[in-house]
């Protein structure tokens, strides 16, 4: 075939890689951990979101194994017409008693959630106030909406005050924000942004994927964290990642997750999740409620290795989590770091426009329970040498 009506993507395509911004994807070989196997290679993984190492857990696995002798694969239909299963429910309840909410609903992915709560609770005439640095998940939700959106600069609780009083006061109104944002790893001043919304009588709306297993009591997110149970309308989450599964969630009012009953297109009209994702879901809920040994693992891994570089002397940003990013500036720079690294034996992607801004390329190390203190120390004299090869640090 050839149509020269298309000429322009392999322009674009040679645009990206021309300027080190073209995504190379690696191919993983074996089950996810803290070690994976790429082109017939071990290499220390520091790029998944597994933060708890419970993508391969023992226990996980043989649920899901279970969940498809006792149901089955797949569903076969959406869930209102019959593809809900006893599993989704129990699921659903476990979650609501888990997140301390009224009631929960779950969906095919975390970016399905998002997709689905925001254009069912506001629109056409409505306002969002959105922090500038949302998930993109959320952007597409809010351009779904069709409701007019006003961005406030990022985690800067007097600028949204000052965004909502000067923006019109008719319709609906949402605020909504990351819980942790993934490029940085710091975490949203929640009960600040809940003290405006309750002044205002707003609703708020918080997509805490990162939040999920990682922050407050045993890995139940953000307003646990911050104690806001009851006051935060929406609770966005997936198990995607702390989780080690597939699938999103949304908690909160009872009304509100009857309304995305109704309401939600993703729940309306995508096929439930498989039966062996939510049996493997319901384990790893078991898993955190039984312990918090997993989530204080993580941290501990997370503040060594963060302290580690920055004594090196890299830049490792603003994080408060146990995500680290290692900021380099430009894309061809942050990409030569990560061949490099991949060559000493660490898989670390690297990150760069569109995912984060122009001149704000790096390195982004997702820490994890799956790794040993072995692994860390590894991990980070291979960094140290590479840093000092392409001088990111000092080479005294």
């Amino acid at each position: 075939m050839n149509s020269t009506s298309l000429n322009w993507i392999d322009e674009e395509l040679a645009q990206l890689k021309e300027a080190g911004l073209y995504n190379q994807i690696r191919t993983i070989e074996s089950p996810m951990g803290g070690r994976v196997v790429i082109n017939g290679r071990s290499l220390l993984n520091f790029c998944a979101n597994n933060y708890l190492g419970l993508a391969n857990h023992p226990r996980i696995c043989q649920a899901a194994k279970d969940g498809i002798d006792q149901y089955g694969v797949g569903p076969g239909a959406v869930r209102t017409i019959a593809g809900t299963m006893s599993l989704h429910v129990a699921l659903e309840q476990r979650l609501a008693a888990f997140k301390k909410a009224e009631a929960c609903i779950t969906f095919q992915s975390g970016f399905t959630a998002n997709l689905a709560t925001i254009p069912a609770l506001v629109g056409r005439g409505d306002l969002i106030f959105s922090d500038e640095l949302n998930h993109a998940s959320i952007i597409d939700a809010t351009r779904l909406s069709r409701a007019t959106v006003i961005r406030y600069a990022h985690n800067d609780v007097d600028d949204l005050q000052r965004q909502i009083v000067a923006a019109p006061t008719g319709g609906r109104r949402l605020i909504v924000t990351d819980g942790v944002f993934s490029m940085d790893g710091d975490v949203a001043p929640l009960d600040k942004i809940c003290d405006v919304a309750e002044q205002h009588d707003i609703v708020l709306m918080v997509d805490d994927a990162h939040g999920e297993g990682v922050l407050g009591e045993g890995g139940r997110g953000i307003v646990d964290h911050f104690g806001l149970h009851g006051r935060v309308h929406i609770e966005v989450g997936t198990l995607s990642k702390a989780f080690g599964v597939v699938g999103g969630l949304v908690a909160g009012r009872q009304s509100i997750i009857d309304w995305l009953r109704q309401r939600g297109r993703p729940f309306l009209f995508s096929s439930a999740m498989t039966a062996p994702d939510v049996a493997a879901c319901l384990e790893a809920v078991n898993l955190l409620e039984e312990s918090t040994e997993l989530v204080e693992r993580l941290w501990a891994n997370g503040n060594l290795f963060k302290a580690e570089l920055t004594r090196l002397g890299f830049d490792t940003g603003h994080s408060d989590t146990p995500i680290v990013p290692v900021m380099l500036g430009e894309a061809p720079l942050a990409q030569q770091f990560s061949r490099r690294l991949f060559e000493e034996g660490v898989f670390a992607m690297a990150i760069g426009y569109p995912t984060v801004p122009q001149g704000k390329a790096r390195i982004r190390v997702m820490n994890s329970a799956a790794h040993s203190q072995q692994d860390l120390e590894q991990a980070l004299d291979i960094f140290e040498r590479v840093g000092r090869e392409l001088s990111v640090i000092g080479n005294q």
